[in-house]
């Protein structure tokens, strides 16, 4: 993978923890919380997926490498899930 393409991929990254800090500040206590999960999964859906695609598509990307930055996308949405959750957890107590 070039460097230019790896910064590339890190910028995402970066946005990614943005927005998911964004939608951690939805959280609500009460433990319905599912439908910020979604609007994270969208945005990934949305936004993330079809620019990993065109890399690929135009071979900057190998389907390896686009699979598993995939992989890292989707696991951010279980990460930002065990933080629901936490914020939850702390807030009954």
């Amino acid at each position: 993978m070039e460097e230019n393409v790896r910064q590339e991929l890190d910028g995402l990254k970066q946005m990614m923890s943005n927005w998911k800090r964004g939608f951690l500040s939805w959280a609500s206590p009460d433990g319905d919380n599912q439908h910020v999960l979604l609007e994270f999964t969208e945005e990934i859906q949305e936004h993330i997926y079809p620019y990993v695609t065109r890399l690929r598509e135009a071979q900057h990307l190998n389907d390896a490498e686009a699979k598993e930055f995939m992989d890292y996308c989707y696991s951010q949405v279980d990460d930002l899930r065990d933080r629901l959750r936490e914020v939850e957890t702390d807030q009954s107590e």
